[in-house]
């Protein structure tokens, strides 16, 4: 007699384990989370009110995770201060970077403008981190890294332009008196809380164009 086995099930096979995720997150990415939180506790009840208790509360870390980077709110605060000058030059840079490379009258104008909207958007957070900041005695001074970084980028474009003959060779004193001014107008727009920047800030482009002779 003849016994007719079952056929076998075939299984396919298992598919391989999924790679296991980082238990942590990157610390660049821990870090801007960190400093992302700080800022907005910041903004919405001030740096004296903010405890780092809050900040890390808000990023989801542990205390010591926040003096693994920083020992105090000082020196968060300082850290913040100079991510705040990258991302006001890289706008700057961006508007810049639109114009034509020799076309110097569009790019001191789109650095005016774009400097007048930024700081339009940004001043609140600009007043935080640069609560005690220091007055700089020229453009190659130390004493004020970030303002002299803002005053270089427009010092090339003035040097570029005046290379030119676009305007007078006078680059770092023409630097020097648009600086001022752009945020001394802007700071005047800034308490009359204006709305609308752009036809602004146009005009404040024309005035420093007019001051170079253009």
């Amino acid at each position: 007699m003849t016994t007719t086995r079952p056929a076998q099930t075939v299984l396919p096979d298992a598919a391989p384990p999924a790679p296991a995720r980082p238990r942590t997150k990157p610390a660049e990415v821990r870090l801007d989370e960190l400093m992302a939180a700080a800022e907005r506790l910041f903004l919405d009840q001030g740096v004296e009110a903010t405890t780092v208790s809050d900040i890390t509360a808000l990023a989801g870390v542990a205390k010591g995770t926040f003096y693994h980077y920083f020992p105090s709110k000082h020196e968060m605060l300082a850290a913040l201060a100079a991510r705040y000058t990258a991302r006001f030059l890289a706008s700057l840079e961006t508007a810049v970077g639109l114009c034509m490379p020799h076309d110097w009258e569009g790019r001191l104008r789109a650095w005016v403008q774009a400097n007048v909207a930024t700081y339009l958007a940004t001043w609140r957070l600009h007043d935080i981190v640069y609560t005690h900041h220091r007055r700089s005695i020229g453009i190659d001074s130390t004493d004020n890294p970030d303002k002299n970084a803002i005053l270089a980028q427009l010092g090339a474009i003035l040097a570029g332009g005046a290379a030119a003959g676009a305007w007078p060779a006078q680059p770092r004193l023409a630097a020097l008196m648009i600086y001022s001014a752009v945020h001394g107008v802007t700071d005047d727009a800034i308490a009359a809380q204006l709305d609308d920047s752009s036809a602004f800030a146009a005009d404040v482009a024309d005035a420093c164009l007019r001051m170079l002779g253009r």
